[in-house]
């Protein structure tokens, strides 16, 4: 019986003297280009500083916003604080995005009788979205108690709260009903005619789509959102904002609202970056033709 010899495996790839030249000219034009942008950068940096540092008033803005005694004191205090901010952004969020949707899918309702909803939606979009924030919290934090209505809570962190998911869910309505409007018609049609019904097309063909489709500007409403739970300090809740408030009015110190500003700078990066990262991830797959 004879064997036979298995077939010598293939040559491995080698890539050619060109292709190798030119990474390698691609890599050095990186590395250049890492360096001019980091040279430029500290170059910019060094001017800024100087430009602040050599002020008249420096030493005074130093000692009365930059003042590291101060800002070791009213770290605790801000900390604590932070956490009700924290607690708003999650409650506030998850209702404001599940409200949002509802009224996006009220407002996009077809035929004649679904109008007075579409009305009200609409009504509801067009005022909140229009009426400035600090204007909403001072009328729902004091107007709501004013009114002396029986199981109506006074606590001005749930009034804060009430008035910042009223506020956000009409821009997150405009959001999820932009989403909706850029689903094709025919997909609609199609679903149609495959025999489901207008809640199950809506349910099943247009919201998946359409979600997918605005996450990133959602993604920039939760980051304002978490900015804003500073503004329930207007009607007395105790967060990170008003924390600072009474460590300063202590002492005539201003340090303590520049530490509760860093603090929200530094939580919300993460999400920034989190919705710069997903818009590019949505853009790579547009350009490749992949799903969206």
């Amino acid at each position: 019986m004879t064997v036979r010899d298995d077939p010598a495996p293939p040559d491995l790839y080698r890539p050619s003297a060109r292709r190798i030249e030119r990474e390698r000219d691609r890599r050095a034009r990186t590395r250049r280009a890492g360096l001019v942008a980091a040279g430029s950068t500290l170059a910019t940096a060094a001017v800024l500083v100087a430009l602040v540092v050599n002020s008249p008033g420096w030493s005074r803005t130093r000692e009365t916003f930059f003042n590291w005694h101060y800002a070791k004191k009213s770290l605790p205090d801000v900390l604590h604080g932070l956490w009700l901010n924290v607690q708003l952004m999650v409650v506030c969020g998850a209702v404001v995005l599940v409200a949002g949707l509802l009224v996006a899918v009220v407002r996009t309702l077809r035929g004649p009788v679904f109008f007075p909803l579409r009305a009200l939606a609409t009504a509801y979009v067009d005022f909140f979205r229009g009426l400035p924030l600090i204007i909403c919290l001072l009328a729902v934090v004091f107007g709501v108690p004013a009114l002396r209505l029986s199981g109506v809570t006074n606590d001005p962190v749930l009034l804060g709260g009430f008035a910042l998911c009223l506020t956000y869910t009409a821009y997150v309505a405009e959001v999820f009903r932009a989403g909706i409007e850029t689903v094709h018609p025919s997909q609609r049609a199609a679903a149609r005619s495959l025999g489901l019904s207008s809640a199950q097309t809506m349910r099943y063909v247009v919201l998946p789509q359409a979600v997918r489709r605005v996450v990133p500007p959602l993604l920039n409403d939760l980051v304002s959102l978490q900015k804003d739970t500073g503004l329930v300090s207007i009607g007395g809740a105790v967060d990170a904002v008003a924390a600072a408030q009474i460590v300063a009015s202590r002492s005539f110190n201003y340090t303590p609202y520049v530490v509760a500003g860093v603090i929200f700078v530094a939580l919300t990066i993460p999400m920034t970056r989190l919705t710069d990262w997903v818009t590019a991830r949505m853009n790579r797959r547009q350009s490749q033709g992949g799903a969206v």
